[in-house]
């Protein structure tokens, strides 16, 4: 995985903020995930820009944190959606 690539949403996941958090609903497994603050903000880069350098920048100019730091949480979370089936990665 890297930050070239660009992110597809799984259309039977649907996503609601709630309290300043994100709760989304994986409606073929009927699973629900929260994500804390800053996974909201990623979710919501991501629907925003897309492809993962752009949601990097993003992040990058609104959080105080090392660029390495960064690209690999963003990565290690990125990782996660997908081994969930929320999101779906390919070459932008």
């Amino acid at each position: 995985m890297n930050l070239n690539q660009k992110i597809t949403f799984a259309d039977t996941v649907f996503a609601q903020e709630v309290d300043g958090e994100m709760v989304l609903l994986d409606m073929n497994s009927e699973n629900y995930f929260g994500l804390d603050e800053v996974g909201t903000a990623i979710w919501q880069a991501m629907q925003e820009h897309g492809v993962l350098q752009e949601v990097y920048n993003t992040l990058l100019a609104q959080y105080d944190v090392e660029e390495e730091v960064l690209q690999k949480d963003l990565l290690n979370f990125i990782e996660k959606l997908v081994e969930s089936g929320l999101v779906e990665v390919e070459e932008n």
